[in-house]
């Protein structure tokens, strides 16, 4: 599946409010643009606000019933068996931060934990902190251990991998995609060499717990957990098209049953049972939502995934913007399909006319091959930061900095450890790639044009307007 049509691609841009700005927007693998109707959508719910699970309010009782039917649209949207195996953080970094605490307590002196050299800091520097910094105040030695990756390819060294896992891995943590290299690990054959440890967990199983940090698969492909069959998989809405503040943690119930929580204090408790010598635990979900939780990010997060069926037209039976049914399997496939299919294209699209620039190097996964939908790179004597400020001169928002996969940039000894990225989702055109290939052949051509370049001048206020365009 490619592009979308021109016409299709400008109607799902109308409903952005960024093009008004004339804004290039290709640092999607960071955050992505909300669309107008959700920030709409919240203007809406904030007249009937209030708190859920303890008011007797209409207003409260209807908030409880859009929250709790959000949990069920997330979990359809990855294929969960329910809501029961989700808990809601701040960000994908809390989410896997609720997973490392949760089972901080499960370790046993001489355990290790294996991750790779490739992931987010985010799910390598809590595991590095478990073992040399809090597990060792309780007397316990636990080892993380890192796995390499093939510098040219950007793909996990497997039978590297499987040499670091043993009897004593309690737990395999992976990237489902990289924001830098692009890899998408085959996270079958990653579920076949936890297993193979044969580490024994407390409920008897044998095998290592897989925890997949899905923050990049999640935005650009179709997220099945039970395909997949981790223990934790961990994401957030940012990447795909909903507000900040929302993260998910994915658990297989058994263990969500079994694990204590991350945080303690209201709502995770039964209600009204709290004594002096014992504390019972809310029921499932709710045994993770200590206090008040993120109501309207949530709720907003799930409607944004019903908002993008509609807006690419993955069901032409009816509308799911704006309503808690419960939605199809079929679907989501559809909407991730159109989804995936256009950034994969785009982001061909810009591995071929990067790589014809002099000088330019992409890191990780070569073209023709399935990857994330971001492009990193780096141009022989030109400082990957100078690059970003100059296609921001011109009107093209990239990244430039280590993306937070600082073992990576390390381990391919870039000095500074830093590229620029450019990255691509469902509102992006060829036109957008066009407009980024070109202003990195100026940075690099006449890099002098764009050295201090003052601010412009006499731009509007961002808040100028908002409220008549949404």
């Amino acid at each position: 599946m490619g592009n979308l049509a021109s016409r299709e691609l400008q109607l799902i841009r109308s409903q952005f409010a960024f093009p008004l700005r004339d804004r290039t927007v290709t640092n999607n693998a960071a955050s992505t643009q909300p669309p107008l109707a959700v920030f709409e959508l919240l203007r809406d719910l904030s007249e009937t606000y209030e708190n859920v699970h303890r008011g007797q309010s209409d207003a409260s009782i209807r908030t409880t019933e859009m929250f709790e039917a959000s949990f069920d649209t997330i979990a359809a949207w990855i294929n969960a068996p329910s809501r029961r195996t989700l808990s809601m953080h701040r960000s994908t970094t809390e989410a896997i931060n609720a997973a490392m605490y949760s089972l901080m307590a499960d370790f046993r002196d001489g355990d290790n934990v294996v991750t790779t050299l490739m992931e987010h800091n985010s799910n390598y520097v809590p595991w590095y902190a478990l073992c040399r910094e809090i597990l060792p105040r309780f007397g316990l030695r636990v080892e993380c251990r890192l796995a390499r990756f093939d510098h040219e390819t950007g793909e996990l060294d497997l039978e590297h991998l499987a040499s670091l896992v043993d009897a004593r891995t309690k737990l395999v943590c992976c990237t489902g995609g990289s924001n830098f290299l692009g890899t998408k690990p085959p996270l079958d054959s990653v579920r076949a060499i936890a297993d193979a440890g044969g580490y024994a967990q407390p409920d008897g199983r044998r095998g290592a717990l897989l925890l997949v940090d899905g923050a990049q698969r999640f935005a650009s492909s179709r997220v099945d957990v039970q395909a997949m069959d981790a223990d934790f998989v961990a994401f957030s809405f940012h990447k795909l098209l909903a507000p900040f503040g929302v993260g998910v943690l994915y658990a297989k119930e058994t263990l969500r049953e079994s694990l204590p929580p991350f945080l303690y204090g209201g709502d995770m408790i039964a209600e009204g049972r709290v004594f002096p010598d014992r504390v019972e635990y809310n029921e499932l979900p709710w045994k993770y939502s200590a206090g008040t939780p993120n109501i309207l990010g949530v709720i907003a997060s799930a409607q944004t995934l019903r908002l993008i069926v509609d807006m690419v037209g993955a069901d032409a039976e009816r509308a799911w913007f704006r309503t808690d049914d419960p939605i199809s399997s079929a679907a989501v496939d559809a909407a991730m399909g159109i989804v995936a299919g256009h950034a994969a294209s785009l982001t061909q699209q810009a591995l071929e006319e990067l790589s014809a620039i002099d000088g330019l190097h992409v890191y990780g996964v070569p073209r023709g091959r399935e990857r994330t939908p971001l492009v990193a790179f780096n141009v022989d004597g030109h400082s990957p930061f100078d690059i970003a400020r100059a296609l921001n001169a011109q009107g093209v928002e990239s990244r430039a900095g280590c993306h937070c996969a600082t073992l990576a940039h390390h381990d391919l000894a870039i000095d500074p450890p830093a590229s620029c990225r450019v990255s691509f989702t469902l509102y992006n055109t060829p036109e957008d790639v066009d407009r980024v290939v070109e202003a990195v052949r100026q940075a690099v051509d006449t890099p002098e044009r764009f050295v201090a370049a003052p601010a412009p001048s006499g731009a509007p206020h961002p808040l100028e307007g908002v409220a008549e365009r949404i």
